[in-house]
């Protein structure tokens, strides 16, 4: 069976943990990994040997899920807002019998920061967010990556985008 490892990057803020959830639910047999998750520690604190175990952590579970039978879509979100990042963790992986889709959400900087402000709002966020995740959106266009505008579109029309590729 041909699996697709999904790769979402986009800033913090652009819906990349919404969008992979409604992902997981559309796809069949699929997981669902945010790096995040990986890297769930406080203080937070980024330094090379957190940066080196956050990318050994996030590629183990990547590589157990693409050797799991049970799954054909694996999805992993993460910022991911340099090309370094998107290639050191493909190094690291087993893509053998695996399409690989590589996917920049992008946004632009005022729809960015009505998303931002609503999560500062529900306090699901700090205020820092903004000024950390703003200068980030340039970067985005660098990457060797498939780019999807987020702007004016629901999750599910995001998601189908995705889910369209081929």
């Amino acid at each position: 069976m041909m699996k697709t490892l999904y790769l979402i990057g986009g800033t913090m803020g652009v819906g990349k943990t919404t969008v992979c959830r409604q992902l997981k639910q559309d796809l069949p047999n699929s997981v669902f990994l945010d790096g995040d998750w990986c890297w769930d520690a406080s203080p937070f604190q980024v330094t090379e040997e957190t940066k080196a175990m956050v990318e050994d952590n996030i590629c183990h579970l990547l590589n157990n899920f693409l050797h799991c039978s049970v799954y054909e879509n694996v999805i992993f979100c993460w910022v991911m807002h340099q090309q370094s990042i998107i290639d050191g963790i493909l190094q690291k992986l087993d893509t053998r019998n695996c399409r690989v889709q590589s996917i920049s959400l992008m946004v632009d900087e005022d729809t960015l920061r009505q998303r931002l402000m609503k999560d500062v709002q529900q306090g699901t966020r700090t205020a820092d967010v903004i000024d950390r995740s703003l200068p980030r959106i340039p970067m985005y266009r660098q990457l060797d990556t498939i780019k999807i505008d987020t702007v004016g579109k629901t999750v599910q029309m995001v998601a189908d985008e995705i889910m369209k590729l081929k």
